[in-house]
Protein backbone atom coordinates (compact mmCIF):
# COMPACT_ATOMS: atom_id res chain seq x y z
CA UNK A 1 0.00 0.00 0.00
CA UNK A 2 2.85 2.42 0.79
CA UNK A 3 4.07 2.14 -2.81
CA UNK A 4 0.76 3.34 -4.23
CA UNK A 5 0.57 6.20 -1.71
CA UNK A 6 4.10 7.30 -2.66
CA UNK A 7 3.18 7.30 -6.33
CA UNK A 8 -0.01 9.22 -5.65
CA UNK A 9 1.72 11.85 -3.52
CA UNK A 10 4.36 12.30 -6.23
CA UNK A 11 1.63 12.69 -8.83
CA UNK A 12 -0.39 15.07 -6.67
CA UNK A 13 2.54 17.31 -5.82
CA UNK A 14 3.95 17.63 -9.34
CA UNK A 15 0.94 17.66 -11.63
CA UNK A 16 -0.24 21.08 -12.81
CA UNK A 17 -3.46 22.00 -14.59
CA UNK A 18 -4.76 25.11 -16.27
CA UNK A 19 -5.40 27.66 -13.47
CA UNK A 20 -9.15 27.65 -14.19
CA UNK A 21 -9.33 24.07 -12.92
CA UNK A 22 -8.23 22.61 -9.61
CA UNK A 23 -4.92 20.70 -9.39
CA UNK A 24 -5.07 17.56 -7.29
CA UNK A 25 -3.43 19.28 -4.34
CA UNK A 26 -6.34 21.75 -4.15
CA UNK A 27 -9.18 19.27 -4.51
CA UNK A 28 -11.37 19.13 -1.43
CA UNK A 29 -12.40 15.75 -0.03
CA UNK A 30 -15.50 17.43 1.51
CA UNK A 31 -18.91 16.06 0.63
CA UNK A 32 -22.11 18.07 0.88
CA UNK A 33 -23.49 16.70 4.13
CA UNK A 34 -27.17 15.99 4.41
CA UNK A 35 -29.13 17.94 7.01
CA UNK A 36 -32.71 17.79 8.25
CA UNK A 37 -35.01 20.24 6.50
CA UNK A 38 -35.89 23.06 8.90
CA UNK A 39 -39.31 24.55 9.60
CA UNK A 40 -39.60 27.97 7.89
CA UNK A 41 -39.90 29.60 11.30
CA UNK A 42 -36.67 28.02 12.47
CA UNK A 43 -34.48 28.66 9.39
CA UNK A 44 -30.99 29.60 10.39
CA UNK A 45 -30.77 32.90 8.50
CA UNK A 46 -27.74 35.11 8.90
CA UNK A 47 -28.19 38.80 8.11
CA UNK A 48 -25.02 40.45 6.90
CA UNK A 49 -25.80 43.48 4.72
CA UNK A 50 -28.02 42.01 1.97
CA UNK A 51 -26.85 38.41 2.51
CA UNK A 52 -28.94 35.57 3.88
CA UNK A 53 -28.16 31.87 4.03
CA UNK A 54 -30.30 28.87 4.78
CA UNK A 55 -29.47 25.43 6.07
CA UNK A 56 -31.06 23.09 3.57
CA UNK A 57 -30.62 19.34 2.99
CA UNK A 58 -27.21 19.13 1.37
CA UNK A 59 -25.62 22.13 3.10
CA UNK A 60 -25.80 25.89 3.50
CA UNK A 61 -27.21 27.86 0.56
CA UNK A 62 -26.75 31.61 0.10
CA UNK A 63 -29.66 33.85 -0.90
CA UNK A 64 -29.10 36.63 -3.45
CA UNK A 65 -31.46 39.37 -4.68
CA UNK A 66 -30.42 38.99 -8.35
CA UNK A 67 -31.92 36.37 -10.64
CA UNK A 68 -29.04 34.27 -12.03
CA UNK A 69 -29.36 31.28 -14.29
CA UNK A 70 -26.50 28.79 -14.45
CA UNK A 71 -24.97 28.91 -17.90
CA UNK A 72 -25.36 25.81 -20.02
CA UNK A 73 -21.62 25.87 -20.71
CA UNK A 74 -18.47 27.57 -19.49
CA UNK A 75 -16.50 29.99 -21.71
CA UNK A 76 -13.63 27.51 -21.89
CA UNK A 77 -13.79 23.79 -22.52
CA UNK A 78 -12.38 21.44 -19.88
CA UNK A 79 -8.68 20.89 -20.73
CA UNK A 80 -7.31 17.50 -21.68
CA UNK A 81 -4.42 16.01 -19.72
CA UNK A 82 -1.60 14.47 -21.73
CA UNK A 83 2.00 13.42 -21.08
CA UNK A 84 3.36 12.71 -24.58
CA UNK A 85 2.85 14.88 -27.63
CA UNK A 86 1.98 13.37 -31.00
CA UNK A 87 5.67 12.69 -31.65
CA UNK A 88 6.14 10.78 -28.39
CA UNK A 89 7.98 13.60 -26.63
CA UNK A 90 7.15 14.27 -22.95
CA UNK A 91 5.61 17.71 -22.43
CA UNK A 92 7.11 17.88 -18.92
CA UNK A 93 8.60 15.60 -16.28
CA UNK A 94 5.67 15.79 -13.86
CA UNK A 95 4.37 12.28 -14.45
CA UNK A 96 4.85 8.92 -12.80
CA UNK A 97 7.60 7.10 -14.64
CA UNK A 98 7.17 3.49 -15.71
CA UNK A 99 9.99 0.98 -15.70
CA UNK A 100 11.47 -0.51 -18.86
CA UNK A 101 9.84 -3.85 -18.06
CA UNK A 102 6.37 -2.35 -17.68
CA UNK A 103 6.75 -0.07 -20.71
CA UNK A 104 7.86 -2.88 -23.01
CA UNK A 105 5.07 -5.10 -21.75
CA UNK A 106 2.54 -2.33 -22.35
CA UNK A 107 3.79 -1.81 -25.89
CA UNK A 108 3.83 -5.55 -26.63
CA UNK A 109 0.23 -5.87 -25.50
CA UNK A 110 -0.83 -2.90 -27.62
CA UNK A 111 0.78 -4.50 -30.67
CA UNK A 112 -0.93 -7.78 -29.77
CA UNK A 113 -4.30 -6.03 -29.93
CA UNK A 114 -3.45 -4.59 -33.34
CA UNK A 115 -2.47 -7.92 -34.87
CA UNK A 116 -5.25 -9.83 -33.12
CA UNK A 117 -7.81 -7.41 -34.54
CA UNK A 118 -6.44 -7.73 -38.06
CA UNK A 119 -6.43 -11.53 -38.06
CA UNK A 120 -9.79 -12.08 -36.35
CA UNK A 121 -11.43 -9.44 -38.55
CA UNK A 122 -10.17 -11.36 -41.60
CA UNK A 123 -11.42 -14.62 -40.09
CA UNK A 124 -14.90 -13.14 -39.80
CA UNK A 125 -14.79 -11.93 -43.39
CA UNK A 126 -13.85 -15.48 -44.41
CA UNK A 127 -16.95 -16.79 -42.64
CA UNK A 128 -14.99 -18.65 -39.98
CA UNK A 129 -16.51 -16.70 -37.06
CA UNK A 130 -19.84 -14.90 -36.99
CA UNK A 131 -18.90 -11.50 -35.56
CA UNK A 132 -16.01 -9.33 -34.43
CA UNK A 133 -15.31 -5.80 -33.15
CA UNK A 134 -11.87 -4.20 -33.14
CA UNK A 135 -10.09 -1.84 -30.73
CA UNK A 136 -8.15 -0.01 -33.46
CA UNK A 137 -7.22 3.47 -32.22
CA UNK A 138 -8.09 2.64 -28.62
CA UNK A 139 -5.18 0.35 -27.72
CA UNK A 140 -3.71 2.80 -25.21
CA UNK A 141 -6.93 2.98 -23.20
CA UNK A 142 -7.14 -0.81 -23.10
CA UNK A 143 -3.61 -1.58 -22.02
CA UNK A 144 -2.45 1.48 -20.06
CA UNK A 145 -5.54 1.45 -17.84
CA UNK A 146 -5.03 -2.25 -17.10
CA UNK A 147 -1.38 -1.64 -16.25
CA UNK A 148 -2.38 0.94 -13.63
CA UNK A 149 -4.71 -1.49 -11.82
CA UNK A 150 -4.02 -4.48 -9.59
CA UNK A 151 -5.30 -8.01 -10.05
CA UNK A 152 -7.73 -7.48 -7.15
CA UNK A 153 -9.51 -4.66 -8.97
CA UNK A 154 -12.72 -5.86 -10.62
CA UNK A 155 -13.29 -5.06 -14.30
CA UNK A 156 -16.71 -4.44 -15.86
CA UNK A 157 -16.04 -4.07 -19.60
CA UNK A 158 -18.20 -2.96 -22.47
CA UNK A 159 -17.30 -4.89 -25.66
CA UNK A 160 -14.14 -3.08 -26.77
CA UNK A 161 -11.83 -3.96 -23.88
CA UNK A 162 -10.05 -7.27 -24.48
CA UNK A 163 -6.82 -5.50 -23.51
CA UNK A 164 -7.24 -5.75 -19.73
CA UNK A 165 -7.84 -9.49 -20.13
CA UNK A 166 -4.64 -9.92 -22.15
CA UNK A 167 -2.74 -7.86 -19.56
CA UNK A 168 -3.94 -10.16 -16.78
CA UNK A 169 -2.86 -13.31 -18.57
CA UNK A 170 -5.83 -14.41 -20.68
CA UNK A 171 -4.15 -16.24 -23.54
CA UNK A 172 -4.57 -15.85 -27.28
CA UNK A 173 -5.77 -19.44 -27.34
CA UNK A 174 -8.52 -18.59 -24.84
CA UNK A 175 -9.47 -15.61 -27.02
CA UNK A 176 -9.77 -17.95 -30.01
CA UNK A 177 -11.80 -20.51 -28.06
CA UNK A 178 -14.35 -17.82 -27.19
CA UNK A 179 -14.58 -16.40 -30.71
CA UNK A 180 -15.10 -19.89 -32.17
CA UNK A 181 -17.55 -20.86 -29.37
CA UNK A 182 -16.01 -24.29 -28.82
CA UNK A 183 -16.21 -26.49 -25.74
CA UNK A 184 -13.31 -24.66 -24.08
CA UNK A 185 -15.09 -21.30 -24.23
CA UNK A 186 -15.73 -20.05 -20.68
CA UNK A 187 -19.20 -19.00 -21.78
CA UNK A 188 -20.05 -22.49 -23.11
CA UNK A 189 -20.77 -21.06 -26.55
CA UNK A 190 -23.76 -19.04 -25.35
CA UNK A 191 -22.35 -15.64 -26.22
CA UNK A 192 -21.41 -13.89 -29.45
CA UNK A 193 -17.70 -13.66 -30.31
CA UNK A 194 -15.70 -11.04 -28.33
CA UNK A 195 -18.02 -11.44 -25.32
CA UNK A 196 -15.20 -12.61 -23.07
CA UNK A 197 -15.41 -13.28 -19.37
CA UNK A 198 -13.11 -14.78 -16.75
CA UNK A 199 -13.63 -15.25 -13.02
CA UNK A 200 -9.95 -16.07 -12.69
CA UNK A 201 -8.99 -12.64 -14.02
CA UNK A 202 -11.68 -10.63 -12.17
CA UNK A 203 -13.23 -9.73 -15.52
CA UNK A 204 -17.01 -9.80 -15.72
CA UNK A 205 -18.51 -11.23 -18.89
CA UNK A 206 -19.16 -8.75 -21.69
CA UNK A 207 -22.80 -7.90 -22.44
CA UNK A 208 -23.94 -6.20 -25.64
CA UNK A 209 -26.66 -4.25 -23.84
CA UNK A 210 -25.22 -0.75 -23.66
CA UNK A 211 -24.20 0.61 -20.23
CA UNK A 212 -25.83 -2.13 -18.13
CA UNK A 213 -22.38 -2.89 -16.69
CA UNK A 214 -22.01 0.63 -15.26
CA UNK A 215 -24.35 0.29 -12.25
CA UNK A 216 -23.08 -3.27 -11.73
CA UNK A 217 -19.59 -1.84 -11.19
CA UNK A 218 -20.92 0.51 -8.52
CA UNK A 219 -22.53 -2.35 -6.65
CA UNK A 220 -19.31 -4.34 -6.77
CA UNK A 221 -17.33 -1.32 -5.58
CA UNK A 222 -19.67 -0.83 -2.65
CA UNK A 223 -19.20 -4.50 -1.75
CA UNK A 224 -15.41 -4.07 -1.85
CA UNK A 225 -15.75 -1.06 0.44
CA UNK A 226 -17.96 -2.92 2.92
CA UNK A 227 -15.47 -5.79 2.99
CA UNK A 228 -12.64 -3.26 3.53
CA UNK A 229 -10.74 -4.54 0.50
CA UNK A 230 -7.74 -2.64 -0.83
CA UNK A 231 -9.32 -2.66 -4.29
CA UNK A 232 -11.75 -0.82 -6.53
CA UNK A 233 -13.90 -1.63 -9.54
CA UNK A 234 -13.56 -0.07 -12.96
CA UNK A 235 -16.11 0.05 -15.73
CA UNK A 236 -15.56 0.95 -19.36
CA UNK A 237 -18.15 2.43 -21.70
CA UNK A 238 -18.36 4.66 -24.74
CA UNK A 239 -19.84 8.09 -25.31
CA UNK A 240 -23.03 6.32 -26.39
CA UNK A 241 -23.17 4.63 -22.99
CA UNK A 242 -23.30 8.04 -21.32
CA UNK A 243 -26.59 8.64 -23.11
CA UNK A 244 -28.19 5.71 -21.31
CA UNK A 245 -30.11 6.08 -18.06
CA UNK A 246 -27.91 3.43 -16.42
CA UNK A 247 -24.93 5.79 -16.65
CA UNK A 248 -26.69 8.61 -14.80
CA UNK A 249 -28.17 6.31 -12.17
CA UNK A 250 -24.75 4.74 -11.62
CA UNK A 251 -22.95 8.06 -11.09
CA UNK A 252 -25.54 9.21 -8.58
CA UNK A 253 -25.53 5.82 -6.85
CA UNK A 254 -21.73 5.84 -6.60
CA UNK A 255 -21.54 9.39 -5.28
CA UNK A 256 -24.19 8.88 -2.61
CA UNK A 257 -22.79 5.53 -1.48
CA UNK A 258 -19.19 6.78 -1.76
CA UNK A 259 -18.21 3.71 -3.75
CA UNK A 260 -14.59 3.19 -4.88
CA UNK A 261 -15.29 2.89 -8.60
CA UNK A 262 -13.60 4.31 -11.70
CA UNK A 263 -15.86 5.24 -14.60
CA UNK A 264 -13.73 5.20 -17.75
CA UNK A 265 -15.54 6.64 -20.74
CA UNK A 266 -13.96 6.05 -24.14
CA UNK A 267 -15.29 9.10 -25.95
CA UNK A 268 -14.39 8.03 -29.48
CA UNK A 269 -16.81 10.40 -31.17
CA UNK A 270 -19.29 7.84 -32.41
CA UNK A 271 -22.02 5.64 -30.95
CA UNK A 272 -22.12 3.34 -33.96
CA UNK A 273 -23.26 5.93 -36.57
CA UNK A 274 -24.47 8.57 -34.10
CA UNK A 275 -21.92 11.39 -33.54
CA UNK A 276 -21.56 13.04 -30.16
CA UNK A 277 -23.16 16.19 -31.58
CA UNK A 278 -26.41 14.24 -31.85
CA UNK A 279 -26.09 12.83 -28.33
CA UNK A 280 -25.49 15.78 -26.03
CA UNK A 281 -24.83 19.52 -25.91
CA UNK A 282 -22.57 19.44 -22.86
CA UNK A 283 -18.80 19.75 -23.00
CA UNK A 284 -18.38 16.05 -23.56
CA UNK A 285 -18.84 13.55 -20.75
CA UNK A 286 -16.39 14.86 -18.15
CA UNK A 287 -18.68 17.71 -17.02
CA UNK A 288 -21.45 15.27 -16.12
CA UNK A 289 -19.44 14.06 -13.14
CA UNK A 290 -19.61 17.32 -11.22
CA UNK A 291 -23.40 17.41 -11.44
CA UNK A 292 -23.50 14.15 -9.48
CA UNK A 293 -20.68 15.06 -7.10
CA UNK A 294 -18.10 12.84 -8.83
CA UNK A 295 -14.48 13.92 -9.24
CA UNK A 296 -13.58 13.94 -12.92
CA UNK A 297 -10.75 14.42 -15.41
CA UNK A 298 -10.38 14.55 -19.19
CA UNK A 299 -7.43 12.64 -20.63
CA UNK A 300 -5.84 12.13 -24.04
CA UNK A 301 -6.99 8.59 -24.78
CA UNK A 302 -4.26 8.11 -27.41
CA UNK A 303 -1.50 8.79 -24.87
CA UNK A 304 -0.63 5.61 -22.99
CA UNK A 305 1.34 7.42 -20.27
CA UNK A 306 -1.48 9.91 -19.64
CA UNK A 307 -3.99 7.08 -19.28
CA UNK A 308 -1.62 5.17 -16.99
CA UNK A 309 -1.06 8.19 -14.73
CA UNK A 310 -4.73 9.20 -14.60
CA UNK A 311 -6.02 5.71 -13.80
CA UNK A 312 -3.34 5.16 -11.19
CA UNK A 313 -4.23 8.44 -9.45
CA UNK A 314 -7.96 7.72 -9.77
CA UNK A 315 -7.49 4.29 -8.22
CA UNK A 316 -5.66 5.74 -5.22
CA UNK A 317 -8.35 8.37 -4.68
CA UNK A 318 -11.16 5.86 -5.10
CA UNK A 319 -9.77 3.52 -2.45
CA UNK A 320 -8.14 5.86 0.07
CA UNK A 321 -10.89 8.51 -0.04
CA UNK A 322 -13.80 6.14 -0.74
CA UNK A 323 -15.07 8.04 -3.75
CA UNK A 324 -15.97 7.47 -7.40
CA UNK A 325 -13.88 9.04 -10.17
CA UNK A 326 -14.91 9.72 -13.78
CA UNK A 327 -12.30 9.67 -16.54
CA UNK A 328 -13.22 10.84 -20.02
CA UNK A 329 -10.63 9.57 -22.51
CA UNK A 330 -10.75 11.45 -25.80
CA UNK A 331 -9.94 9.08 -28.65
CA UNK A 332 -11.25 7.93 -32.04
CA UNK A 333 -12.72 4.66 -33.23
CA UNK A 334 -10.54 4.05 -36.27
CA UNK A 335 -12.18 0.73 -37.08
CA UNK A 336 -15.79 0.14 -38.02
CA UNK A 337 -18.14 -0.27 -35.09
CA UNK A 338 -18.13 -4.00 -35.80
CA UNK A 339 -18.10 -6.40 -38.72
CA UNK A 340 -21.79 -5.52 -39.17
CA UNK A 341 -20.93 -1.87 -39.86
CA UNK A 342 -19.43 0.20 -42.69
CA UNK A 343 -18.42 3.48 -41.08
CA UNK A 344 -17.51 5.10 -44.42
CA UNK A 345 -21.26 5.49 -44.97
CA UNK A 346 -21.48 8.12 -42.24
CA UNK A 347 -17.99 9.61 -41.87
CA UNK A 348 -15.34 10.59 -44.43
CA UNK A 349 -12.61 8.08 -45.21
CA UNK A 350 -9.91 10.77 -45.05
CA UNK A 351 -10.93 11.57 -41.46
CA UNK A 352 -10.49 7.91 -40.50
CA UNK A 353 -7.15 7.75 -42.27
CA UNK A 354 -5.87 10.90 -40.55
CA UNK A 355 -6.58 9.48 -37.11
CA UNK A 356 -5.07 6.14 -38.09
CA UNK A 357 -1.79 7.70 -39.20
CA UNK A 358 -1.37 10.95 -37.27
CA UNK A 359 -2.85 9.98 -33.92
CA UNK A 360 -1.98 6.27 -33.66
CA UNK A 361 -1.45 5.56 -29.92
CA UNK A 362 0.76 2.54 -30.63
CA UNK A 363 3.17 4.47 -32.86
CA UNK A 364 3.34 7.33 -30.35
CA UNK A 365 4.23 5.05 -27.46
CA UNK A 366 6.81 3.21 -29.61
CA UNK A 367 8.61 6.49 -30.29
CA UNK A 368 8.87 7.09 -26.56
CA UNK A 369 10.28 3.66 -25.68
CA UNK A 370 12.69 3.84 -28.63
CA UNK A 371 14.04 7.17 -27.38
CA UNK A 372 14.62 5.51 -24.02
CA UNK A 373 16.65 2.80 -25.74
CA UNK A 374 14.14 0.09 -24.79
CA UNK A 375 13.02 -0.89 -28.30
CA UNK A 376 14.35 -1.19 -31.86
CA UNK A 377 13.40 -2.40 -35.33
CA UNK A 378 14.67 -5.93 -34.71
CA UNK A 379 12.54 -6.33 -31.59
CA UNK A 380 9.56 -4.96 -33.52
CA UNK A 381 9.96 -7.45 -36.35
CA UNK A 382 10.41 -10.39 -33.99
CA UNK A 383 7.35 -9.44 -31.93
CA UNK A 384 5.03 -9.01 -34.90
CA UNK A 385 6.16 -12.23 -36.60
CA UNK A 386 5.83 -14.21 -33.39
CA UNK A 387 2.38 -12.84 -32.60
CA UNK A 388 1.11 -13.55 -36.09
CA UNK A 389 2.26 -17.17 -35.90
CA UNK A 390 0.72 -17.59 -32.41
CA UNK A 391 -2.60 -16.18 -33.54
CA UNK A 392 -2.81 -18.27 -36.71
CA UNK A 393 -2.01 -21.38 -34.70
CA UNK A 394 -4.60 -20.48 -32.03
CA UNK A 395 -7.28 -20.08 -34.69
CA UNK A 396 -6.44 -23.39 -36.32
CA UNK A 397 -6.65 -25.16 -32.96
CA UNK A 398 -9.87 -23.48 -31.86
CA UNK A 399 -11.58 -24.01 -35.19
CA UNK A 400 -11.16 -27.76 -35.04
CA UNK A 401 -12.36 -28.30 -31.48
CA UNK A 402 -15.90 -29.57 -31.11
CA UNK A 403 -18.69 -27.28 -30.00
CA UNK A 404 -20.16 -27.41 -26.47
CA UNK A 405 -22.80 -30.11 -25.97
CA UNK A 406 -26.37 -29.15 -26.83
CA UNK A 407 -27.28 -29.63 -23.16
CA UNK A 408 -25.31 -26.49 -22.31
CA UNK A 409 -27.94 -24.36 -24.00
CA UNK A 410 -30.45 -25.45 -21.38
CA UNK A 411 -28.54 -26.05 -18.15
CA UNK A 412 -27.21 -23.76 -15.40
CA UNK A 413 -30.60 -22.09 -14.85
CA UNK A 414 -32.83 -24.60 -13.06
CA UNK A 415 -31.72 -27.21 -10.56
CA UNK A 416 -34.31 -29.52 -12.08
CA UNK A 417 -35.18 -28.33 -15.62
CA UNK A 418 -38.92 -28.10 -16.29
CA UNK A 419 -40.54 -30.39 -18.85
CA UNK A 420 -40.94 -27.69 -21.49
CA UNK A 421 -37.17 -27.07 -21.55
CA UNK A 422 -36.48 -30.79 -21.85
CA UNK A 423 -38.92 -30.94 -24.76
CA UNK A 424 -37.17 -28.04 -26.46
CA UNK A 425 -33.79 -29.69 -25.94
CA UNK A 426 -35.01 -32.88 -27.56
CA UNK A 427 -36.54 -30.91 -30.43
CA UNK A 428 -33.19 -29.18 -31.11
CA UNK A 429 -31.34 -32.49 -31.11
CA UNK A 430 -33.88 -34.06 -33.47
CA UNK A 431 -33.61 -31.07 -35.80
CA UNK A 432 -29.82 -31.34 -35.97
CA UNK A 433 -30.03 -35.04 -36.77
CA UNK A 434 -32.64 -34.39 -39.43
CA UNK A 435 -30.69 -31.55 -41.10
CA UNK A 436 -27.01 -32.32 -40.41
CA UNK A 437 -25.73 -30.24 -43.34
CA UNK A 438 -27.18 -27.08 -41.78
CA UNK A 439 -25.03 -27.39 -38.66
CA UNK A 440 -21.28 -27.52 -37.96
CA UNK A 441 -19.75 -30.98 -38.26
CA UNK A 442 -18.17 -30.68 -34.82
CA UNK A 443 -21.46 -30.26 -32.96
CA UNK A 444 -22.85 -33.36 -31.28
CA UNK A 445 -26.54 -34.02 -30.88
Amino acid sequence: MWISKTIFNHFKSRLNFTPNYAPLSLLSPRRFASTIAQNPSTFNSIHDANQQVIDFPGGTVKFIPEMRFISESSPQRIPCYRVLDDDGQPLANNFVQVSEEVAVRMYSNMVTLQIMDTIFYEAQRQGRISFYATTIGEEAINIASAAALTRDDVIFPQYREPGPLLWRGFTLQEIAHQCFSNKYDNGKGRQMPIHYGSNKHNYFTVASTVATQVPHAVGAAYSLKMDKKDACSITYFGDGGSSEGDFHAALNFAAVMEAPVIFLCRNNGWAISTPTSDQFRSDGVVVKGQAYGVRSIRVDGNDALAIYNAVQAAREMAISEERPVLIEALTYRVGHHSTSDDSTKYRPANEIEWWRLARDPVARFRKWIERNGWWNDMAESELRNSLRQQLLHSIQVAENIEKPPIEDIFNDVYDVPPSNLREQEQWVKDTIKKHPLDYPENISA
